[in-house]
């Protein structure tokens, strides 16, 4: 709607500049490759140890439920990374303000003795790198926190919740219902 009336106005529509859209994707919800990769990774990990759990300790047979491992493996994986990528959005700003102090101290500190650096470009540096620990610290922190509460849950259901269940069901309800609750949880505002 905007563009047709900047067109029929005879005004083309103000494109931002590069420094403007690496600011807003600092404040986005979309992570980068290498987060999104990381996070796929990590919650595969964490999603596949409930496998050993009961395969030694429930005693269920791996080869007759192979295909519910997978398949519920495989969902919760893809939940408890939509966990994490929601924690993190969350935690970042939280984090950002919490270090902006230290992080403006110390790259003011650094950038002090480089007369040729405008001020303009030296906020430009230390905005990069408060962004750079803050998403650094939001993606560990959500990363720990969700492992953490995705594995206690599973302990939970499985041992008290679900443990009149058969070790099959019980897998698949337990592993589900973990992965599903955190990505619901992650989900709020606080």
């Amino acid at each position: 709607m905007k563009n047709s009336a900047a067109k029929s106005s005879g005004k083309q529509p103000k494109s931002f500049t590069r420094e403007e859209e690496l600011l807003l994707q600092d404040f986005s919800r979309n992570v980068t490759t290498k987060s999104s990769a990381l996070f796929y990774g990590n919650a595969l990990i964490v999603t596949s140890i409930p496998i050993w759990l009961f395969y030694r300790i429930h005693m269920i047979d791996v080869y007759s439920s192979i295909i519910s491992f997978i398949v519920v493996t495989l969902v919760s994986t893809y939940l408890v990374a939509l966990a994490y990528k929601n924690t993190k959005f969350i935690l970042k700003h939280k984090v950002a303000v919490k270090r902006e102090e230290a992080v403006t101290r110390e790259m003011t500190k650094k950038l002090a003795e480089d007369k040729k650096m405008s001020k303009k470009e030296k906020d430009e540096r230390i905005l990069w790198k408060k962004n750079e620990v803050a998403d650094f610290e939001a993606t560990t922190f959500s990363i720990f926190y969700n492992n953490a509460l995705f594995l206690a849950l599973v302990i939970f259901t499985s041992f008290y919740v679900l443990k009149t269940f058969t070790p099959a069901v019980n897998y698949i309800l337990s592993v589900g219902s973990a992965g599903g609750l955190i990505a619901l949880l992650s989900t709020g505002s606080q």
